[in-house]
């Protein structure tokens, strides 16, 4: 059996996780502490992908980073290579699938802050910046945790838009989900139920982890 798609899943969950922890928290954060016109409309809009068929936001994507757009020029420059159809284009693919549930994890969390705590803060001198980082991060800590692991299952079961963005290239851009869809479309059906075990068997460790999270979080 190939391990090569299950190994690269991994990877790029793992890569697309810590980018959508930076990207994911900072939105959340501002959905949750800032008033501004337009704020609803922008969670729709990252709210979004959650929605939409994969191919649909596949081809958006596409039309944003496809070959031949300013986004793409600037990073074949700098990289020396493009997005699509490279392991890069596994990464974002899988990052855009797992953000829209990092964002809305973040800002359930931030928001769920007792405001009692961040008004004592401010009373005290405390800054927004740090009333962020020293009070309202760590009491949301677990919720954003929760949704980084959701955000990491989701990203590591993503078809649609992998196919979309990177194509199924064998050894390079070849997934799980897809080498399963390969393994029945071949008739190798021992090969795809082994790794849809796999993959079933982490998605249920995650979800028990998370259930447990929010449960601490309710209490």
């Amino acid at each position: 059996m190939d391990w090569s798609p299950l190994v690269l899943s991994f990877e790029a969950a793992a890569v697309a996780t810590l980018l959508t922890a930076v990207v994911g928290i900072g939105l959340g954060a501002l959905l949750a502490s800032w008033r501004f016109p337009g704020r609803e409309l922008l969670d729709v809009l990252f709210t979004a992908p959650m929605v939409l068929p994969p191919t649909v936001l596949g081809y958006y994507v596409l039309v944003v980073i496809g070959r031949g757009t300013w986004i793409s020029t600037t990073y074949e420059r700098l990289v020396g290579s493009p997005i699509v159809f490279t392991r890069a284009g596994v990464i974002l693919a899988a990052a855009i699938g797992s953000l829209p549930l990092v964002i809305r994890s973040a800002r359930t969390a931030l928001e769920g802050v007792d405001a009692l705590y961040l008004d004592a803060a401010r009373t005290l001198g405390a800054g927004a910046l740090r009333r962020f980082f020293i009070i309202q991060l760590p009491l949301a800590s677990q919720g954003i945790l929760a949704g980084l692991m959701l955000g990491f299952a989701r990203a590591l079961g993503d078809f649609g838009v992998t196919l979309m963005l990177a194509g199924n290239i064998p050894g390079e851009t070849r997934t799980a989900p897809l080498a399963i869809y390969d393994a029945i479309q071949a008739n190798r059906e021992d090969q795809a139920a082994r790794m849809a075990l796999i993959l079933t068997a982490f998605a249920l460790v995650i979800l028990y982890t998370v259930g447990r999270l929010t449960r601490k979080t309710a209490i």
